[in-house]
Order: C-alpha cells, then structure tokens, then sequence
C-alpha cells in the first residue's frame, strides 16, 4: 500500500479559522514522551479499555492547540517481525483511535520500534493514523517521504514539525527506495530545519536518541541538539531514555533531552516520573509550562497521574537537578512551573 496522494507533499493543517484581529493570540503546544500500548500488558490494557491509560491527562490535553507523542510501537495487525532486536511491539489498531480521542493530532514514528514488525506494518500504522485523524513526521515509505515536515496552522501562525532516530536498528531508516524512518544524521536534519524555517514561524523537532536509563544527555545529543537550534530549530522534544534528562536554553532555543515515559505498558521501577511540556508561543512571550506527572505503572496503574503540591515540587527539583549542568533553572509560580526561551 502506497501513502496516499494527499500525503506526497507537506502537510498543512488548518486547525481555526483565524481573523485578523487573533494573530497575537498564544499558541499552546502540548509534548509528552514514549506511547506504547502493546506486549505483555496489552491483553489487561484491552481488557480496560484503550482509553483507560489517558484518562488522568485528557482534560490537560484538551488545552492545547496541538499535542505531539512518540509513537513507541507500531499500530497493525500485519508485517513481518523483525527478530534481530530483543524487545517487538505492535499494537491494536484500535489504539490509533483512542490516541486521537485523547487529543494527540500528531505523532512521531523516529524510533526503534516503529519498523518491528516492517515495512507491511509501517504502511498500515500510517494508514491507521489518517483514518483515526492522526498526523506523523519522521517515517515513510521512503527518505523522502519521512523527512517531510508537517505543518499546523494555529491563530495565523505555521508550526513545521520535524521527526528524526539516532536509535539502532540501522535497519529501520530509510533509504532512497527503502520505507523506515528518517535518520538523525545533520547532514539530513539540518537542510530540513532550514526549509521549515523559511515556511514557518516555529520550528519542533524531535528526536529519538541517548541512552536508554541514563538521566544525562550524551555529547552527541548535546551537539545535535545545538546544531538543530543554529539550523533555526526553536525547540527540541527528546525521548527513548524512557526516564527524565535535563532541560536546556541555548541560543535562540530550548532543548527537553527526554521526557521520559508516557503511556507505556511497562512496570519498570525507572520509568515513575515524567512531565507534559506545555509550549505556550506569542508575539512578545516563548515560555515552557511544565506539568508533573507520577508513570510508575505499580502505583498508577497505567493511567498517568497529574501531580501537585509537594509530589509535584519533588518531580520539578529533581529536574531543575539534572538541569543544573545545563544552565537551565525551571522558575515556580502559583504552584505552576515555567522556564522561558
């Protein structure tokens, strides 16, 4: 199955019709990190259904003009699985629905897992988000297709979003005749960011990279990351450490090196903490909103919990603590977190 025609060229979004009076108005981008509702819990996350996992965060969703996941797994029911690799997902296809019902519009497939199960598997994940109303960047049927940006108009502005892995399986990127996702390398990322910031007025970029458990970004994020800023990148949305990484302000940007684990059907005792990111953007204001949340599946059961109070203090310290080598300070204020760029 080919991307359909409608996909073959940037995808632009008209999410409001916009006066002219609202160009000043501020633009809320949600971000969160790793979505994966498959393997050895899939059966109990039916069983409650798909909905269940986001049920603590839709109202926090539902603020946001735009809110962008990863998509840890692909959402298929065909495809070869690829053995080569110690852990496979694929889940239901159902779950593209409830992904969309909680109000994600967009998602990232640069990752490891996105090509588990192949190129069969791959088309029909694609396939499953535009039905469900789902956007993605960072993977298609070939190079060019996955480095395509996709862009949302909000209130008058463009938002280009791009996807990229650095994340073995080699395998999984993709090649000029060959789908996968598309690769981290600057050579590839940084003619992409500055095409999208001649078209838009913001610039997200996600990537895929580090390493898994490790709180600290590697040498290698930290240049990506800085190279993607100097391309014109505004803002850098990490993930697959699958636990928090520090935050950091450089140059005209802001760099969230993991967000950790989202929705992830997993009970790892390293995966309990993890923010939504909420990018508020105006004419005069470029401001990071931070929500705490508590992932640890033992306690939570799968569904992430929204924090406050000294729970919520505790996330924000631990993170102001990695973000300490970075330069970086998230400010509090009427029991809400914040760092500006």
């Amino acid at each position: 199955m080919k991307r359909l025609p409608s996909l073959a060229i940037p995808i632009i979004v008209l999410l409001l019709a916009t006066p002219l009076w609202a160009h000043a108005q501020e633009i809320v981008i949600g971000a969160v990190g790793d979505i994966m509702l498959a393997g050895r819990w899939a059966p109990f996350l039916k069983s409650k259904g798909y909905d269940h996992p986001f049920g603590g965060v839709t109202e926090a969703l539902a603020m946001s003009d735009i809110n962008l996941a990863n998509l840890e797994s692909p959402i298929a029911n065909r495809g070869r699985e690829f053995t080569a690799k110690k852990f496979r997902f694929r889940a239901e296809p159902e779950v593209a629905k409830a992904v969309r019902k909680a109000g994600f519009n967009l998602v990232t497939l640069a990752n490891n897992h996105s090509m588990d199960f192949g190129a069969e598997a791959l088309t029909e994940t694609m396939a499953n988000l535009e039905t469900a109303g789902i956007t993605w960047i960072g993977a298609g049927e070939n190079l060019t297709e996955a480095r395509k940006m996709a862009i949302f108009t909000v209130k008058g502005k463009k938002i280009a979003f791009l996807g990229y892995s650095l994340t073995q399986p080699v395998e999984f990127f993709a090649a000029r005749q060959r789908p996968g996702t598309a690769p981290g390398y600057d050579t590839i990322f940084t003619p992409d960011i500055v095409r999208a910031r001649k078209e838009a007025d913001y610039v997200i970029v996600s990537f895929h990279w580090g390493k898994e458990g490790h709180t600290m970004p590697t040498p290698l994020q930290r240049s990506i990351a800085h190279k993607a800023i100097d391309a014109g990148a505004d803002v850098i949305i990490g993930h697959h450490p699958h636990v928090l990484q520090g935050i950091e302000r450089y140059g005209k940007g802001i760099v969230f090196y993991s967000l950790g684990n989202f929705t992830f059907a997993s009970k790892s005792a390293a995966a309990d903490q993890s923010v939504i990111i909420r990018l508020r953007l105006d004419d005069t204001r470029r401001e990071a909103e931070i929500l705490p949340l508590d992932v640890l599946n033992r306690r939570v059961g799968f569904q992430p919990r929204l924090l406050s109070g000294k729970p919520a203090a505790g996330v924000i310290e631990r993170l102001n603590s990695l973000s300490k080598a970075l330069t970086t300070e998230i400010k509090s204020h009427d029991n809400s977190y914040f760092v500006s760029f």
